[in-house]
């Protein structure tokens, strides 16, 4: 029974379909989807299947998805590339983000305020929803491009895109989401939540790590500049051969979320609910973070006043649980995240992440708070708490 990983928000083990899927495309179809040969043809069909399959899962089209890396790639193609291909056509120089991006958001961004645009940084309330009033004064005329993440990777509050991209598209402004924690996670349509740049990860999703894509609606009127130069692979925006196992791996990890969604987000939920309420009336001092409703169905973000975090998953080595993004991992300060919610340093430091995930079971979850529940008690009686 032992380990048991809870740290899906960081990455997902692939889904042993996905696994089927690609192992073709390392030995026996291995063609250059850019030749013309049989054997290009045969990979580049490949592809296409895949851009089929991503587009499903998000309400795209097949020729608005551009294969990346991953999402971090996608997200500084979507903010470097549009703001500098727009400085030579456009006056407009703002860009406005929220308080609780990830840095793969929040660099970039840093990046171009050094280039000379102008950086809007809107707060969020206590439960990590973006303040809708800010932001309606923040996005103006002179507004760029508006990126605020579809679900928090670490409190899991889900954002109100649709009434962002409508403050967005009034100003004349574009929308772009970070949807790397959202994407397979709950329904996502691009074109009823009206946004017009997408990132998504392909580990985040029970796909191969290394894997992702920039959904770019009406790429015909939209220009991006690329992040690196060379052939004309994916219309020249991102250069270089595809990765073709990752991406038939991409697309077949969204067409099983595809099938599985429904189902598994109840089933997930379910499992996330009764280990809070078990953890919650054992420890009556914890306290959970993020929207109570509004969240990700496999998340929960819970707060043991008076205990370090790190100290508490020392003494949990058969638990995958983190205190955070993972791309945090090893910093000093605490979560910018939790601190934008309102939580004091000290609690922010007490905070553990947990991730439900596909593979988990009933019995791992009750485990997994039993352990938690044991290490809080004997921690709390170590500090004479």
């Amino acid at each position: 029974m032992f380990p048991i990983y809870l740290d899906h928000h960081a990455t997902t083990p692939c889904d042993p379909l996905v696994v089927d899927a690609m192992l073709p495309y390392f030995t026996e179809q291995f063609g250059n989807p850019s030749s013309p040969h049989f054997a290009g043809s045969r990979t580049a069909d490949a592809v296409q299947l895949a851009r089929e399959q991503v587009a499903q899962l998000v309400g795209a089209q097949p020729g608005e998805i551009i294969f990346t890396s991953g999402a971090t790639e996608a997200n500084n193609l979507a903010l470097l590339g549009y703001a500098r291909a727009a400085r030579a056509t456009s006056p407009r120089r703002r860009i406005v983000i929220s308080a609780i991006e990830h840095k793969a958001i929040s660099n970039p961004v840093k990046q171009l305020a050094r280039e000379g645009f102008d950086i809007i940084t809107l707060p969020v309330d206590a439960h990590g929803i973006v303040d809708l009033t800010a932001a309606a004064e923040a996005i103006d005329t002179n507004t760029l491009l508006v990126s605020v993440h579809a679900a928090n990777g670490e409190v899991g509050t889900i954002q109100p895109i649709q009434q962002l991209s409508q403050l967005a598209h009034a100003a004349g402004a574009l929308l772009h989401t970070d949807a790397a924690q959202a994407v397979g996670k709950i329904p996502l349509d691009v074109i009823a939540w009206g946004v017009d740049l997408l990132s998504l990860s392909g580990h985040k999703l029970y796909g191969p790590q290394g894997t992702g894509a920039l959904v770019v609606r009406h790429p015909r009127r939209t220009q991006l500049q690329p992040l690196a130069w060379g052939g004309g692979q994916e219309r020249g925006w991102r250069p270089g051969t595809l990765n073709v196992p990752g991406v038939v791996g991409l697309g077949a990890a969204c067409a099983r979320c595809a099938e599985l969604l429904p189902g598994e987000s109840a089933r997930l939920t379910t499992l996330r609910d009764e280990f809070e309420a078990t953890v919650l009336a054992t420890v009556p001092t914890t306290y959970r973070n993020g929207h109570p409703l509004h969240r990700l169905p496999h998340n929960s973000s819970l707060t043991f006043p008076g205990l370090e975090a790190d100290a508490l998953l020392a003494r949990l080595p058969t638990l995958a649980l983190s205190t955070g993004s993972a791309c945090d991992a090893g910093t000093i300060e605490p979560s910018a995240t939790l601190l934008a919610l309102g939580l004091s340093r000290d609690d922010a430091r007490a905070t553990v992440r947990i991730g439900v995930g596909r593979f988990n079971t009933t019995t791992e979850l009750q485990l997994a708070a039993s352990l938690l529940i044991r290490q809080v008690h004997t921690l709390s009686a170590v500090l004479g708490r």
